[in-house]
């Protein structure tokens, strides 16, 4: 699974970089007109995944998850394939909308792990799940970066699909274990049950919702960031560059998400979770200030040193809070509500650096995630017993 979740971030983000460029070969289009589409194009495949992510993890409860994975990835893998085909933007963008109802291979990945991982080391394990995706996704820009500078942005989609196949592959062979429930616990529950354990439980629930405001903040600066790098680097060697970018939250991401899931486990997880919100807000800021392009660089290496940490020690909090029966569909409602924020993320960004400039971009998605810290501190105080039962 460690080498399905590299294919797939990999793929994903193969991808990422130049999105707005590739919208840019539609047609002769003005900055605001790509930009504004590079935000929908990118979040509308959110749009259809936050509809299904529930019923995936609800289904994969019910039958086992690795069907699900494996149909997850011959879905994605059209989907992309097809993208190297269009011709102009409608076509891109009926496109990631359907792919969006395959999309959440990763969650899915950290549900199928997550029930099958003893409690009191969940936040290592999911840390090193997490290694997975975040290697794919550090090399995957600056693979696609290179492929679309020498072949162009057609063909990077094609071979883009061939990984997500290979990821799918590797699911087919793999075991899925079966969890057998403690001795009074449930086997089965019914999706008012789920939801009802979700909203008994006030710090879960603050936890999941703010998994918007962190995608929001996390994928408001995605879709232009290659724009951004265009004005502080110039043109030359672009997707290269903007490869680089993105790659830089993936290096910090890398070396601290298994530390940041054994510090959870040791000394709570939402007192982690808490610190780790407040300095990705503190780190996000200085990106918009920043006058050359190497100076971005080390502010997304920062903010993905913080940032990275936030999945696993939320997954792992997850795994410890809900029944293993019903994991799947507390994961697959946290993934739906982490996609609502992908959604509004990349649609805010496209909007704000069109109207107001990149700057504002930072400025307002810092405060979003300096406003989750506060918020999930306000509950950890309202409830400091189930602060405390978190580790």
């Amino acid at each position: 699974m460690w080498f399905a979740n590299f294919f797939v971030a990999g793929s994903m983000t193969m991808v990422l970089p130049f999105i707005s460029l590739y919208i840019e070969t539609f047609g002769n289009h003005s900055a605001t007109y790509v930009q504004n589409w590079a935000g929908w194009t990118f979040a509308i495949t959110f749009v259809t995944a936050f509809l299904f992510s529930p019923v995936w993890g609800r289904v994969g409860d019910l039958f086992g998850r690795k069907k699900i994975l494996i149909l997850s990835g011959i879905g994605m893998g059209i989907s992309i394939f097809m993208m190297g085909y269009v011709t102009n933007v409608w076509q891109l963008f009926f496109l990631r909308l359907f792919m969006g109802i395959f999309t959440g291979f990763i969650g899915m990945s950290q549900a199928f792990i997550s029930t099958q991982t003893p409690k009191e080391m969940a936040g290592r394990v999911m840390g090193t799940l997490q290694t997975g995706s975040i290697t794919g996704s550090l090399m995957g820009p600056l693979l696609g970066g290179v492929l679309a500078d020498f072949f162009g942005f057609a063909e990077t989609f094609k071979w883009t699909s061939v990984a997500i196949f290979v990821s799918a592959l590797l699911v087919f062979f793999t075991k899925e274990y079966k969890v057998e429930t403690q001795k009074g616990e449930k086997n089965r529950y019914s999706s008012k049950a789920v939801i009802q354990h979700i909203i008994r439980n006030p710090i879960l629930l603050t936890v999941m919702l703010i998994s918007t405001l962190v995608q929001m903040a996390h994928f408001s600066i995605q879709p232009i960031l290659s724009l951004y790098v265009s004005e502080l680097h110039g043109p030359e060697n672009l997707a290269f560059f903007a490869g680089i970018a993105f790659s830089a939250a993936g290096v910090g991401n890398l070396l601290m998400a298994r530390q940041w899931g054994k510090i959870g486990d040791q000394h709570g997880y939402i007192k982690t979770l808490v610190v780790l919100l407040l300095l990705a807000g503190v780190f996000y800021l200085p990106g918009g200030f920043v006058t050359n392009m190497w100076q971005l660089v080390l502010v997304r290496f920062a903010l993905g040193v913080t940032i990275g940490g936030i999945i696993p020690v939320r997954i792992a909090y997850i795994r410890h809070e809900a029944p293993v029966a019903m994991q799947g569909e507390v994961l697959g409602y946290n993934t739906s509500l982490r996609f609502f924020g992908n959604i509004i993320g990349p649609v805010m960004g496209g909007l704000i650096s069109a109207y107001f400039g990149f700057s504002a971009v930072f400025i307002i998605t810092s405060s979003l995630l300096i406003l989750s810290g506060l918020i999930l501190l306000g509950a950890m105080n309202r409830h400091p017993k189930l602060a405390r039962d978190s580790y």
